[in-house]
């Protein structure tokens, strides 16, 4: 049996794997937590905390499973890699060891967004659960899904998630990672680079940054895939040395 984990990202509660529930192989178990703040789970006192993240998420983030992160959550799981036991293994949806890349999201884009959330942080939001959406198929289609499975987020707490999404790199963690670690990316994600697009472990063609909403049959059989191949890869013994 293979336990997942699906952790969603910035803006957006764990609603939005829900069409995913009808299309997993009868060998996997699926938990869909919220992130503190995120649903009707209460936010932390101090919601930029990673040791306050990782208290809160221990009991959801068991070692015995694979964690997927998507978008914000897939920087985030990284992130805890350095805080709680490690698990099986961790797929990164739609996130590398950074946000912002000049032939992405650049630096100076993601400050404007968070000057215009600082003004108008429904408005902005509302904007960008939109707009993340181009890379879809059918985007006029995935927006409508998208507003039927999410609830709203506590604003604090997507302050917190704009500062990290600006200021965390997980490089140095996931170079020396105590799991495997996959990338899987859509085609054509509008937040990635191309670089990143073309170097992640598995690519989804017609998919962009939200396969869940455009294409879940396919991104849930590419994440049995993948999350079987790391138990497998963990599991297998270790090479002897030679003498």
């Amino acid at each position: 049996m293979t336990r997942l984990v699906l952790l969603s990202g910035w803006g957006v509660d764990a609603g939005i794997w829900r069409p995913l529930a009808d299309h997993w192989p009868g060998y996997v178990t699926v938990t869909a937590p919220d992130w503190p703040g995120y649903g009707a789970r209460a936010p932390l006192e101090a919601p930029g905390s990673l040791a306050g993240l990782a208290e809160a998420m221990a009991v959801d983030l068991p070692a015995d499973a694979v964690w997927i992160g998507w978008s914000l959550g897939g920087l985030l799981a990284a992130a805890l890699l350095d805080r709680l036991p490690a698990p099986h293994g961790l797929v990164q949806l739609g996130m590398g060891e950074r946000f912002c890349h000049p032939e992405g999201i650049p630096a100076a884009e993601l400050a404007a967004f968070r000057r215009a959330f600082a003004r108008d942080p429904a408005a902005t939001r509302r904007h960008f659960l939109r707009w993340q959406l181009g890379g879809e198929p059918d985007p006029r289609a995935s927006h409508r899904r998208l507003l039927d499975l999410v609830d709203d987020v506590d604003p604090a707490t997507l302050a917190a998630g704009l500062d990290q999404l600006a200021a965390l790199d997980v490089a140095r963690v996931l170079a020396d990672a105590p799991c495997p670690v996959r990338r899987l990316a859509g085609r054509h994600d509008p937040l990635l680079p191309p670089a990143a697009i073309a170097g992640a472990d598995r690519v989804l063609d017609h998919a962009g940054h939200c396969p869940m909403l455009s294409r879940p049959a396919a991104l849930a059989e590419a994440l049995a895939a993948m999350t079987g191949d790391m138990r497998a890869t963990r599991s297998a013994p270790a090479e002897e040395a030679p003498a």
